[in-house]
């Protein structure tokens, strides 16, 4: 059996250079869509609500994500968990007020339950810009934001996607690291008025 190729290889040009990184960059006014994650594209990274808080922080670094979305065995959405749940107050306060060690905690004791999570409509997202996501994220005081919407298989809502304001900040070309998002929040908004 014989397979017909239908693309030719050739040595690399010597004047070549790396091509300028730029496809993934967007301004205020560009579709929404464009900064979402979207996982029918990507696979969301999750955890088990059993889990312990250090095996989320050593998920959350091999995946290079700052949110974990936290799965039940049949893949139901349970909650979240975010780097500054694991890394904040949050676990001190939970140890102060019930003992214990920071091994004992587990991503169920710090994690964001479905019912507290705030989202977006996917048709909501469609008709936005990039400067109203980062608007909803200034305006909550967020870091990121999920985007839902309904499985067309089963008629049952699912999450879509999500919007991080470091992934905005990063499409924006804007260096945006660690949890102050205060400043982020403003070197954003002043790339955005660019």
């Amino acid at each position: 059996m014989s397979i017909s190729v239908k693309v030719q290889t050739h040595k690399l040009s010597t004047n070549a250079a790396l091509c300028a990184s730029g496809f993934n960059q967007v301004s205020g006014d560009s579709p929404a869509i464009e900064a979402m994650t979207d996982f029918s594209r990507v696979a969301a990274v999750t955890i088990s609500p059993h889990a312990t808080i250090g095996e989320a922080n050593a998920r959350m670094i091999s995946r290079g994500v700052r949110l974990l979305m936290v799965a039940g065995h049949d893949e139901q959405v349970l909650g979240l968990v975010t780097a500054r749940d694991i890394h904040g107050e949050k676990p001190l306060q939970l140890l102060q007020a019930r003992g214990g060690s920071r091994e004992d905690l587990t991503v169920n004791d710090l994690m964001v339950k479905i019912g507290s999570i705030d989202t977006l409509y996917l048709t909501e997202v469609m008709n936005a810009r990039v400067s109203d996501i980062f608007n909803a994220l200034k305006q909550l005081g967020r870091q990121h934001i999920l985007v839902e919407d309904i499985d067309q298989g089963s008629g049952l809502p699912r999450v879509r996607g999500i919007f991080s304001a470091t992934q905005i900040g990063r499409q924006l070309g804007l260096p945006v690291l660690g949890f102050e998002l205060p400043q982020t929040f403003a070197e954003i908004e002043a790339a955005l008025a660019h």
